[in-house]
């Protein structure tokens, strides 16, 4: 039968990714649960290793164990069509940022996964380099229930595009969280902890510094980007407005020794704006971005009948994130200033897009929602591994190797065009790039009663519509080649 190879992504995408797997306690001779979530974030070349000794009856035994809502997990058939597990001497992560060095350059981000001693402990023993607490204020924090919805496709569950959060800052007193902040560090000196930190007054602000700093934090980031604060003069109302972000800035910078690091807010249409204000008034790096502000409607997040505007994140504002990280990191003004990249970083592919557009950080906040403090393993054995596929020794090496590739709309070639190729065998005959072609591109697929389609050359102009979506990537691509000449 064309086309029987199951879709490894697909079907490890409907693993539930259980706390302590039924499927792999039934095994006993490997863990296939780990061996599952390394396909699931990006990692099959290596999910063999998990799994060395078992054979296929164990692999039956984890199936039949498997607690799916709907059909368990085909174990044996993904493992069968897993590589060859690769076995390379893994470089390490460790880099340096805002002069501190790093393990790695995975951070929990300032949010609800990290706002008590306990959460942020648990998440350094399982392999995170650093932290960037929740913001603390001074002010009284009193926050809504329900506070979160999402956006996914219909019958998906438990998987989601993007989060809406209606959250604020942390309910702790100030006092309370710079005490934790202290412990934290020294119980765990080689870790990085980061005191986020929001105030509505230059007084404010330094009174803040001052405390983190007298905590023994490493730097301190400032919160000019919360995007549902409910008093004026906070959040994104600061983030939007660069002579407030220029002030604010330079009150922290004078005020405390450690580096100083703005947080910018998406919800503004230059960033670098605001940012060449924080990089005049001496800030040692950047974060970017927070959430964008948003409205969801779903029935089950409304408070007592009502909804409100607040920040969308995951992995659906990525696009949005690297294209500011994208602004900073070419605006000639601040090439030597450092980006912690934030925004939907799910995979390891997904840090390497940050780190290669000119992040030397990355803060990792809605995948944790989601998935857990675990994820960390998959986000530095991938990254890991793609270092040693290249030879690369140090992770500084990837930072902005791409950013020489992006150009202007104008400086693109427009000069030729890559067509698409249909790969017979794996085409099942869905129409769906007919479908698209016709209603949404040049009309350019024919489609009869082969059930195949046919490519119209003269009509193709090599949009790649067709290729997007195509659900069995039946459609690949051809060798550029010139555009023919208009008659």
């Amino acid at each position: 039968m064309k086309n029987s190879q199951m879709n490894l992504k697909e079907e490890a995408a409907r693993c539930l990714l259980c706390e302590n797997a039924p499927c792999s306690r039934a095994c006993g001779k490997g863990d296939v649960a780990r061996a599952i979530r390394a396909v699931r974030f990006g990692n099959e070349a290596i999910a063999r290793q998990w799994l060395a000794g078992c054979d296929d009856s164990d692999l039956e035994k984890a199936e039949q164990a498997c607690i799916h809502y709907d059909r368990p997990i085909r174990i044996r058939e993904m493992v069968n069509q897993l590589p060859e597990a690769v076995h390379a001497d893994l470089p390490s992560l460790a880099i340096d940022f805002c002069g501190i060095p790093c393990e790695n350059p995975f951070f929990l981000a300032s949010s609800s996964i990290c706002t008590n001693y306990e959460m942020v402990a648990r998440a350094f023993d399982a392999g995170w380099a650093g932290v960037f607490y929740k913001t603390i204020c001074l002010d009284d924090i009193n926050e809504v229930s329900p506070r979160f919805d999402v956006l996914h496709r219909e019958g998906d569950k438990g998987d989601f595009n993007a989060l809406r959060n209606m959250e604020q800052l942390s309910e702790n007193p100030a006092e309370v969280d710079f005490d934790i902040l202290h412990r934290l560090k020294q119980n765990y000196p080689d870790k990085i902890v980061v005191a986020s930190i929001m105030g509505s007054t230059e007084e404010q602000w330094i009174e803040l510094a001052k405390m983190a700093e007298a905590a023994g934090v490493d730097a301190v980031e400032l919160n000019f980007s919360c995007p549902q604060m409910r008093l004026t003069g906070m959040g994104s109302d600061v983030g939007q407005d660069p002579e407030l972000v220029t002030f604010y800035t330079a009150y922290v910078k004078h005020a405390v020794s450690i580096p100083v690091i703005p947080k910018m807010t998406p919800n503004i249409t230059l960033m670098s704006n605001p940012a060449m204000g924080a990089y005049f008034a001496g800030a040692d790096a950047i974060s970017a971005i927070n959430t964008i502000k948003s409205v969801t409607m779903d029935e089950r997040a409304e408070v007592s009948g009502q909804w409100t505007v607040s920040g969308l994140s995951g992995r659906a504002v990525k696009p949005i994130a690297l294209r500011f990280i994208l602004e900073m990191a070419k605006n000639p003004v601040m090439n030597n200033l450092k980006l912690s990249g934030i925004g939907g970083i799910e995979t390891w592919r997904d840090a390497l897009e940050f780190i290669q557009l000119g992040c030397s950080n990355l803060q990792v906040c809605t995948a944790v929602m989601q998935y857990g403090y675990r994820i960390i393993d998959d986000l530095k054995l991938g990254l890991q591994h793609y270092m040693a596929s290249r030879g690369i020794t140090k992770l500084s090496t990837l930072v902005g190797e791409r950013l020489p590739s992006f150009v202007t709309p104008n400086d693109l070639d427009r000069d030729t065009v890559v067509f698409p190729i249909f790969d017979t065998d794996k085409c099942i005959g869905c129409g769906r790039c007919y479908v698209s072609c016709m209603d949404g591109g040049h009309q350019a697929i024919t489609f009869g009663d082969d059930r195949k389609p046919h490519l119209v050359g003269t009509k193709c102009v090599g949009c790649h519509l067709c290729r997007l979506v195509c659900p069995t990537g039946a459609i690949g691509v051809s060798k550029r080649v010139p555009k023919r000449k208009a008659k």
